[in-house]
């Protein structure tokens, strides 16, 4: 079984004075109370049901779940947490990022980068790792911002390292043991090592990066504005071999058997060789494709005609599709037998059979809820961001395990 976790690389903030978007930079402005920019959490106990998420997880989606902790928030952005260390880093607009206990939700400290967090953060037993682009509000709407990388101690979020960069880096970070890598708005590729801060390399590239890497042996798979996918050394920063599509690249590519696969705004699905780039197949489907996921049964390709589609991992024949009734923003999360979505319009998250395509169950989610920020696994919790906050799932706990209860935190 394949499970992988994409992360979308959209980034809006929404409440009621401000609003963000990657491709306007549209900001609005307008005088808005920072005070209540962490709001309180409180734990709930109405239960839902859902279907199986993740065969390596306690998580069992054809059971009830509760709702075991809810840190409510109205500047959350579509950008997807990072959990590790039973730490959960979440990141709100206004550069802003959050660590929270994964067992209850608690606050463990607030810290602030100074600009807009760009890219979805990775994490470590150390800390967590974030991008952000200037607070300066006129490079923000000609689009010249500047950008920094930090290092956040697991601890207080003290910064224990900062690099500045030329733009900021855009999409997702990603990274190995030792290295932190990112793809930037002004096209470069950054190789920094997690411990100093210290740029192992950089390189200059002709367009934009806004995606998610993909670290794999010793290359790294990076995707383009200009609908490029690049195969660069992990050491060197060499280019390997490149291939090119005709619409942007924006998810994670999929790396199974030997064989690369990504979606592109073009519409298409492709399979390339990963030692040398060269096409083995691609498919099309009715829009631009953002995101896949491999699961055991095929290659799950959300596009944006709001259908998903499950097509082979040897020629990309087509085995089934199924329209959802939202826009599907979101990466998928995908396990054994289902995959949940959370598509942007209406209040639930929709889990359907990779077998078939058909509907299994739902999550409720609340009204307007919906982001493009990924549904992530913390042990046995599921958590989901809405536009009000980050709600946790678990299986229903016993009387004697059960320490829900009101508890608020600002």
């Amino acid at each position: 079984m394949f499970i992988f976790s994409l992360q979308l690389q959209a980034r809006t903030v929404w409440h009621g004075l401000r609003y963000i978007s990657r491709t306007g930079l549209v900001n609005l402005f307008i005088c808005s109370c920072l005070a209540g920019l962490t709001n309180g959490h409180t734990q709930s106990t109405s239960t839902l049901t859902a279907h199986k998420l993740s065969g390596n997880n306690s998580i069992d989606m054809s059971k009830p779940l509760t709702l075991r902790w809810k840190y409510a928030s109205e500047f959350t952005v579509n950008l997807t947490p990072t959990v590790a260390q039973e730490r959960v880093y979440l990141p709100l607009g206004f550069g802003t990022i959050l660590c929270l206990g994964v067992v209850d939700g608690a606050l463990q400290w607030k810290s602030e980068t100074g600009g807009e967090i760009s890219a979805s953060p990775v994490a470590d037993e150390h800390g967590v790792y974030i991008a952000s682009s200037t607070n300066d509000a006129s490079a923000v709407f000609t689009g010249n911002a500047g950008g920094a990388l930090r290092a956040m101690g697991r601890e207080g979020g003290v910064t224990l390292w900062m690099r500045t960069l030329t733009a900021p880096v855009q999409g997702a970070l990603t990274a190995t043991q030792t290295t932190i890598f990112g793809g930037s708005r002004d096209g470069k590729i950054y190789s920094i090592q997690k411990g100093t801060g210290k740029i192992v390399w950089v390189k200059q590239f002709p367009a934009a990066f806004d995606s998610s890497p993909l670290v794999a042996e010793s290359r790294l798979y990076i995707g383009s504005e200009d609908g490029s996918l690049f195969a660069v050394d992990q050491k060197t920063g060499t280019t390997l071999w490149r291939y090119r599509t005709h619409g942007a690249i924006r998810g994670k590519p999929v790396l199974v058997d030997g064989l690369l696969f990504f979606g592109s705004l073009d519409g298409y699905v492709y399979a390339l060789r990963m030692m040398d780039g060269r096409l083995r197949w691609r498919t099309r489907t009715g829009a631009g494709v953002q995101s896949l996921v491999g699961t055991s049964t095929g290659l799950l390709a959300p596009s944006l005609d709001n259908f998903v589609y499950m097509l082979s991992f040897a020629r990309g024949n087509r085995v089934w599709k199924h329209q959802l009734t939202g826009r599907l923003a979101a990466p998928p999360l995908a396990a054994n037998d289902g995959a949940l979505f959370t598509p942007l319009t209406g209040n639930a998250g929709v889990v359907l059979d990779l077998r078939d395509g058909k509907q299994l169950n739902t999550l409720p989610l609340g009204a307007d809820s919906a982001t493009a920020a990924a549904p992530v696994i913390a042990g046995e919790l599921l958590l989901v961001t809405t536009r009000h906050g980050l709600l946790a799932f678990s299986h229903p706990l016993t009387p004697a395990a059960d320490t829900s209860g009101a508890n608020t935190s600002k």
